[in-house]
């Protein structure tokens, strides 16, 4: 049996999303810039595949120590990504009410789907941030949250007053519609707005009882995407992706998951792939393509 000793690495998945019009070989891909966010803080990826079944997905949960859902631009209700989105959030609402902590990260597409699968209902509407840097106007609970907590004081500043969070999204959850809605009002804890000058949504969420955490901007594409000139690189720019990174995968840490044996993990692992670079046609430097 493999044992991953309490604070070493532990692998977490990110999940691999439908390609349109995929060709050969091709059929879902990963932006490597998820994976390397992981990896700053210390962690091992495993690339979540989609189009599994279930029981494949449950073996698979029972060996990992957190998931991520990224960023997109696939289908909330009926892609690939979807399905396997909502089979491993399922998973983690019953493992951590049984004691087995595991956490969930969502951003921008995973963000979007967190509310969906929550609320079982889209609520999304058209906000005008694709492509924009923005600060987060902080709520008064970010000091009592989790994820924010053990940020540093000038890097809370900085958050709050220079646009250190890449906003690549044409679909938010305005702050009007979470506050009809009762069912993520008593899920999540709102940490952060921004407002894209007529609609003011929700940019970051923590959910009570449960460690899920979502951001509706991009805290990786700051240390390593280069392809669109309004991502910052400032030095609190890159600060802010590696402590959102630490947070996450200091929360996995606390997941006592492990594949059945060592020779298993090392063939999850995303390092049986490698990545293309895709740069000068696409939002990404470099992109991880699957069968």
């Amino acid at each position: 049996m493999a044992t991953i000793l309490k604070g070493h690495s532990k692998p977490k998945c990110v999940l691999a999303q439908d390609v349109y019009d995929p060709p050969p070989h091709r059929n879902s891909y990963i932006a490597a810039s998820y994976v390397k966010f992981l990896e700053s803080a210390g962690a091992r990826v495993v690339p979540l595949m989609i189009n599994k079944s279930d029981d494949e997905y449950r073996k698979l949960f029972k060996s990992i120590n957190g998931v991520l859902f990224p960023g997109g631009g696939v289908s909330l209700e009926s892609s690939g990504y979807s399905k396997a989105a909502g089979i491993f959030y399922r998973l983690a609402l019953e493992a951590n009410s049984n004691g087995d902590y595991f956490p969930v990260w969502g951003t921008c597409l995973g963000f979007e789907l967190l509310t969906l699968l929550t609320s079982g209902k889209l609520l999304l509407s058209h906000t005008n941030t694709s492509g924009i840097a923005l600060p987060l106007n902080f709520t008064d609970d970010v000091r009592d949250s989790r994820l924010f907590k053990d940020f540093p004081e000038d890097l809370m500043k900085s958050l709050e007053t220079e646009p250190l969070t890449e906003n690549s999204h044409q679909w938010s959850l305005t702050t009007e519609n979470f506050t009809k809605s009762e069912t993520l009002k008593k899920f999540y804890r709102v940490l952060s707005t921004n407002t894209d000058g007529q609609n003011e949504f929700v940019s970051t969420m923590e959910a009570y009882d449960f460690p899920i955490y979502a951001t509706q901007w991009h805290p990786e594409k700051n240390a390593f995407e280069w392809t669109r000139p309004y991502i910052p690189h400032t030095p609190s720019a890159i600060k802010t992706t590696f402590y959102m990174a630490y947070f996450f995968v200091n929360e996995a840490r606390k997941s006592f998951h492990s594949f059945p044996s060592t020779a298993e993990e090392e063939k999850a692992l995303i390092y049986n792939y490698k990545p293309e670079y895709t740069g000068p046609q696409s939002a990404f430097e470099q992109i991880y393509f699957f069968d």
